[in-house]
């Protein structure tokens, strides 16, 4: 009876072995919640630098506007138009070469918008990952990006010649530029 019962763990040990556990578990947890969030921020940037070429290309490859702008290639080219506080961006059509983003108008097509006759210009509004928002727009908000063919000629609404968009997700940022030659970094 005795070898039986040296053998076996006390009430403490066992105690002692879950507490450990459990610490090592809320470790590995937290840390891979983190690291879940900083993924999901490199993600984000990752997307909108490949919406920034992609809409660059758009305008490189003279493609034209979706149906409901009248098939045509766009008058100021192709762009994206930013907002802080948000986790979408939208890509629009320059329809009235006017270098921004114009939200409606009452000109019955793009190709007969002008500046004081916009047409409404939105074409997709793009997301980033989920809890992921625009925290900042350097050199500020809102912001329009439009690439125009051949070169690309890029213009930047307020005119400048590099534009840094701020991603952040819980307390981690990162940081999207683009200048007005055309090179986009994410740092």
């Amino acid at each position: 009876m005795q070898k039986a019962i040296d053998r076996a763990f006390t009430l403490i040990e066992v105690i002692i072995v879950i507490t450990v556990i459990l610490i090592l578990s809320s470790t590995v947890l937290t840390g891979y919640r983190q690291g879940e969030k900083q993924f999901s921020l490199q993600r984000s940037s990752h997307i909108l630098a490949q919406d920034l070429r992609n809409t660059q290309d758009m305008a490189m490859a003279g493609k034209k506007a979706p149906l409901a702008f009248g098939e045509v290639f766009p008058k100021g080219g192709y762009g994206l138009y930013f907002e802080t506080n948000l986790n979408s961006y939208i890509l629009f059509a320059d329809c009235n070469d006017n270098g921004q983003y114009d939200a409606g108008g009452a000109a019955s097509s793009c190709e007969s918008a002008t500046s004081a006759n916009p047409y409404p210009e939105r074409i997709e509004d793009l997301y980033l990952e989920t809890d992921t928002e625009i925290s900042g727009i350097s050199p500020s908000s809102p912001l329009s990006i439009t690439f125009f063919p051949p070169d690309p000629i890029i213009t930047i609404n307020p005119a400048t010649n590099l534009v840094i968009v701020t991603l952040s997700l819980g307390g981690n940022t990162r940081t999207v530029s683009i200048n007005t030659v055309g090179l986009i970094d994410i740092d």
